[in-house]
């Protein structure tokens, strides 16, 4: 990097530019690396063929039944679903009213709190992706239930459907086979008459180094982003969202 050209801010040493300017280095091969996965991304071949039209239901106030196929606009051949956990809790068992019996806990349906931050950003992004790409969120909850918290995080902007009435979860990788739900993004496009999956956050399912989260879904998700170029980091594996900081 040539002196003449070096960048420079108010009160630095010699010993930071030195070393600044060591991890601006650093920072140009990932900015390649990042540029090189993505066209070998882009140059995948394609997935499989999506063998079912699923049945979806919007949560937006009215209602209705999609399938997925219509989740493909006219001009738009490309969609991208990302899977919301909204995982049921059946509770433990606790003493009945009589000696010897049990009774459960209600089921009760909760939002994913770090599945929330992501929409939290979201939301404010879809206006522009929509405008190059069909963009739409899945949970497998009740509609209603998934509206009421809608609207309490105040989105407006996100394409939300329920799966409770089909197997996309499973499918696709947002549902385990004992049903514990995971958060995934998945990716189709529509070539003619066929719709066919073309990548997932499959890094969830890669080997990981020690003490490394899975990070699949980093890059939509702006707080480790702006936390990664600070002192303190991430922080450690505790300090998740939350959904009320109240």
């Amino acid at each position: 990097m040539s002196a003449d050209r070096e960048t420079r801010f108010p009160g630095e040493s010699d010993e930071y530019r030195r070393e600044r300017n060591r991890l601006l280095e650093a920072e140009v091969e990932l900015r390649r690396a990042i540029e090189r996965v993505a066209a070998q991304r882009r140059a995948l071949p394609l997935g499989g063929v999506v063998a079912e039209d699923y049945r979806f239901e919007e949560v937006a106030e009215g209602g209705g039944e999609v399938r997925f196929s219509e989740l493909f606009a006219p001009a738009g051949d490309t969609l991208v679903i990302y899977s919301f956990m909204f995982p049921r809790y059946s509770g433990d068992t606790r003493p009945g009213p009589s000696e010897g019996e049990t009774a459960r806990l209600p089921v009760v349906e909760t939002p994913c709190a770090s599945c929330t931050s992501i929409l939290d950003s979201l939301d404010g992004a879809a206006r522009h992706l929509t405008q190059r790409i069909n963009l739409a969120v899945v949970a497998k909850s009740d509609p209603d239930r998934i509206r009421a918290f809608a609207r309490e995080r105040g989105w407006k902007h996100l394409r939300l459907l329920s799966s409770r009435s089909n197997t996309y979860n499973r499918d696709y990788l947002a549902e385990s086979p004992d049903g514990e739900q995971a958060p995934i993004l998945n990716v189709f496009v529509r070539r003619g008459n066929e719709l066919r999956h073309t990548w997932a956050t499959e890094l969830m399912f890669a080997p990981r180094d020690e003490g490394i989260e899975a990070r699949h879904v980093d890059s939509i998700w702006p707080i480790w982003n702006v936390l990664d170029m600070t002192p303190e980091g991430r922080g450690s594996g505790s300090n998740l969202p939350s959904l009320d900081y109240g």
